[in-house]
């Protein structure tokens, strides 16, 4: 079942010679539960890809459908809560609110919903990813790795169908990227969510179900399956 699809997706800036067009007609769906890798150069769309699929800018033309839902159509504050209620974020840069321990910023979106914390669901994320000793420490006080983990728990803790990671190891050794890494494969596939990340790192990008390669902001290969073994390109 498909969750995600965009079609004939554009973003163009500026006109005439000074024209870019950092997506030019991108068509790609993706389905629920699967964990896709965007690869791709630096300025090859990839970014503004996964901005466009979370809602976080409009497209020159094209549409954006999570489930089934053509995203934007929706009002300013609709797509807000829209986005807060389906669809999970982890940047680069871990965006920790500095004055809110580990387990306030875990929580944050959920209170901003005015919603229950389902302790029982969030305890959980927590003991996946380590966090269990760290909850009462600010982000000052966490390592890079520490702090990318909360970062992954609040994106897990509103329970979105969809989470969207922008270069999640960007900021991270080997060793933690991998970690990291390894942790978001095993949540994902533990509590059902479809997993989009984009990364340069051809390394990182084989732990995906399927790596799909963008280039000059069009699609060069969707199916690239990982664990069944990469087409020749």
């Amino acid at each position: 079942m498909k969750v995600l699809r965009t079609v004939n997706l554009k973003k163009y800036y500026g006109s005439g010679e000074n024209q870019v067009k950092a997506l030019d007609g991108v068509n790609l769906e993706i389905e629920r539960g699967e964990f896709v890798a965007i690869v791709g150069t630096s300025g090859s769309g990839k970014s503004t890809l996964l901005h466009m699929l979370g809602g976080l800018d409009k497209p020159t033309s094209g549409e954006v459908y999570v489930d089934d839902k053509n995203i934007l159509k929706l009002k300013n504050d609709a797509l807000c809560i829209f986005r807060r209620r389906k669809i999970g974020f982890v940047f680069q840069s871990y965006n920790l609110m500095p004055v809110l321990n580990a387990y306030e910023n875990i929580v944050l979106p959920i209170q901003l919903d005015d919603n229950t914390v389902d302790k029982a669901y969030v305890d959980n994320v927590i003991d996946i990813l380590g966090l269990r000793e760290k909850l009462q420490n600010l982000p000052s006080q966490l390592s890079g790795g520490q702090q990318q983990r909360v970062a992954i728990a609040r994106a897990l803790a509103t329970k979105p169908a969809i989470l969207l990671a922008d270069e999640p190891t960007g900021n991270l050794d080997s060793k933690t990227s991998q970690d990291v890494l390894g942790l978001l494969k095993v949540t994902g596939e533990k509590f059902g969510q479809t997993i989009i990340m984009i990364t340069h790192n051809e390394e990182i990008a084989q732990l995906a179900d399927r790596i799909i390669r963008i280039e000059d902001g069009k699609i060069r290969n969707e199916n690239e399956s990982v664990k069944g073994g990469a087409e020749d390109e």
